[in-house]
């Protein structure tokens, strides 16, 4: 019955553990966190494919709890101003950081 409890005590000190290593923290996304900006990233180049007068391939799209980076070279202002107004459309984002330069 003695050993019983020590391995009680043992697994839930092991479970707490692992549960706490999966939180996020300020810096660190959990792991909701990341297939949700992983899902949001996909949203966003999709969104970018699809809109006419932009060259996705030339935009990187990167996203950290719900706020999405856009980076990489466009050809004119109304490129990126149109690649921020299509990011800022797709539900799940927060904010978008404009990075892009011109060529």
């Amino acid at each position: 019955m003695k050993q019983l409890k020590r391995f009680s005590a043992f697994f839930g000190v092991v479970l707490m553990a692992g549960i706490l290593g999966c939180a996020a923290t300020s810096k660190k996304e959990g792991t909701a966190e990341y297939v949700d900006d992983s899902a949001i990233t996909a949203k966003v180049k999709s969104a970018m494919v699809g809109s006419s007068g932009l060259k996705s391939t030339d935009i990187n799209v990167e996203t950290f709890k719900g706020v999405v980076q856009l980076s990489g070279f466009v050809n004119s202002e109304a490129q990126k101003t149109q690649a921020v107004r299509v990011a800022e459309g797709v539900s799940g984002v927060k904010s978008v950081k404009n990075d892009m330069r011109l060529k």
